[in-house]
């Protein structure tokens, strides 16, 4: 990675996370691309997505990001597709984010170009969010994804919720996907618990996303993995710096106990900053003074 260059981060989510071959045949868009480095993706089989993390120069990773949106449209049919995860279309989300030497606004017209040439290529409706959103009710995602795929394509023909790009409908098959920048990503995060009653999950999912009374910058779910036992509170974490990782974690373990279930774990799902886990290991570990110099391999980092 050059010092003087532009990068940007990209960590997009289309809408398939069981069939292996479609799966690998829309990552191989991103992979081994000049410009663009493929950091990790991430199936997820209960929710029937996947997140891609790339990192990349604008032009080199703007064409790679249209060509996995293509192959995402051409192999997923929202007709049939089901999953746990909020979803509007087969490439659900583009997110961009200033990796290095890049401002938000250059991001913010990355963004701009990406969504007016995916309905130029695909006729896929975009929506934008994020920096890019054309109101307040569009800065959430979640807001664009209320009724999800099934839902929307029945009132996208209103004012309050008709695309941004493209006609007052959905694509038949590929629904529309959601484009926008912003100056930092999310962080995928599920926390584990010992027991089988997913309403358990639920109401405490319920008590940490902020739109119902908990962390302003936390959305949360309570599910169930079919793969493994016990059930999950699976949280979108958007600002890690004010509602940091182990605060999350505690408040979940602490409703847990109120049931009487035990957290047995947590995961990441993706990459995270690394600021992000020294905060919870100074937490934890009561450091003091502690600098993330103090670490080894601090210094190896490019």
């Amino acid at each position: 990675m050059s010092e003087s260059k532009k990068y940007v981060l990209a960590v997009p989510n289309f809408s398939e996370g069981r069939r292996k071959d479609v799966i690998e045949a829309i990552v191989d868009k991103v992979r081994n691309v000049d410009g663009v480095k493929l950091i990790s993706y991430e199936p997820e089989y209960d929710f029937n997505r996947t997140v891609v993390t790339v990192i990349g120069e604008p032009e080199s990773l703007k064409e790679a990001l249209l060509n996995m949106a293509g192959k995402a449209y051409e192999l997923i049919n929202m007709e049939e597709q089901t999953g746990t995860h909020p979803r509007i279309g087969a490439q659900d989300t583009i997110p961009l984010f200033p990796f290095r030497n890049i401002t938000i606004d250059e991001v913010i017209k990355l963004a701009e170009e990406i969504g007016e040439e995916v309905f130029k290529r695909y006729n896929v409706p975009v929506y934008f969010s994020g920096k890019n959103a054309r109101n307040e009710f569009r800065k959430s995602i979640s807001n664009i994804r209320e009724g999800q795929y099934e839902g929307l394509k029945k009132v996208a023909h209103t004012e309050l919720r008709r695309p941004d790009i493209g006609p007052a409908a959905l694509h038949p098959t590929a629904g529309a996907t959601i484009v926008s920048a912003d100056f930092e990503g999310l962080t995928a995060y599920n926390v584990f618990l010992a027991t089988e009653d997913v309403e358990i999950a639920k109401k405490i999912a319920k008590g940490v996303r902020g739109p119902s009374g908990g962390f302003s910058t936390v959305r949360a779910v309570g599910i169930k993995f079919p793969e493994r036992s016990g059930v999950v509170v699976s949280m979108n974490m958007f600002d890690c710096g004010a509602t940091p990782l182990y605060r999350a974690y505690n408040f979940i373990k602490s409703e847990a106990a109120r049931y009487g279930v035990a957290v047995t774990g947590s995961e990441l799902v993706g990459p995270v900053k690394l600021d992000y886990l020294l905060n919870s290991l100074e937490y934890f570990l009561g450091l003091e003074n502690f600098r993330k110099e103090q670490i080894i391999e601090y210094h190896l980092m490019d």
